[in-house]
């Protein structure tokens, strides 16, 4: 069953075409990974699904129904929840607070008892459950990211959309990453859409792998596929690879 569909999506910032006609489904419980160097529209095109941009062309809907022109909150509360590049967790409140404040205004509307007790169960999937009383400011960026990853899932959405949650990770870091979300797809069978510049670990992630250049979509298929994908070769390696 298709929960997300684009049709011809296209954003234009003045005279800069940062999208253009982008088309792909995203069914319920698979793992999507978006590719692309800086620049491809891979971030633009998560804050057009989210609402905190608007499309200057195109379509996109969730569950068959349009999104164009709802705000953020709204589209959190539908059951879309996502992750930024740059985290900003609430530096003064603590890990626990941070999370339980999610779950009580995203799609989850969880009252403060229950938005706890959802708190408390995510931060144990995210492996930050010995850190929940401490402060959020106090986290290293693994931390940080982890905590990002669990403020995102204890909204209660059904499509999780990660922007580079593994940037700037070390190895180890991102394997135990990977688990994580692999842990939490699995717990709350999430639908999710991944941006990653680590392609090892989108690779081992992803089902089905969408790939930007330019604002524009070059290919899409699996791992392998993609891989193979002389095109896409060229873009990331020049046309000598």
């Amino acid at each position: 069953m298709t929960l997300l569909s684009l049709r011809g999506v296209s954003k234009q910032f003045g005279g800069l075409r940062a999208l253009s006609d982008i088309s792909f489904d995203v069914a319920a419980g698979e793992i999507v990974g978006i590719m692309g160097a800086n620049g491809a529209g891979k971030t633009t095109l998560f804050s057009l699904i989210a609402g905190n941009e608007r499309p200057s062309g195109g379509t996109i809907l969730l569950d068959g129904k349009p999104l164009a022109g709802l705000p953020p909150h709204r589209i959190c509360r539908l059951g879309i929840a996502r992750t930024f590049q740059i985290v900003r967790p609430f530096g003064g409140l603590t890990v626990q607070e941070n999370v339980a404040t999610a779950a009580m205004f995203g799609a989850a509307q969880a009252g403060s008892a229950a938005a706890a007790a959802r708190a408390r169960e995510v931060l144990a999937l995210a492996g930050l459950a010995e850190r929940a009383g401490d402060l959020a400011e106090t986290l290293t960026l693994s931390g940080q990211k982890r905590l990002e990853l669990a403020r995102a899932v204890a909204t209660g959405g059904r499509l999780l959309m990660l922007d580079e949650v593994m940037a700037g990770l070390t190895p180890s870091e991102v394997a135990a990453m990977l688990e994580i979300v692999r842990r939490l797809q699995r717990e709350y069978g999430l639908t999710i859409l991944i941006i990653e510049h680590v392609m090892r670990a989108l690779m081992q992630l992803a089902g089905r792998i969408v790939v930007l250049h330019h604002g524009e979509k070059i290919a899409e298929g699996t791992p392998a596929a993609i891989g193979a994908d002389p095109r896409v070769h060229e873009c990331y390696f020049g046309a000598a690879a």
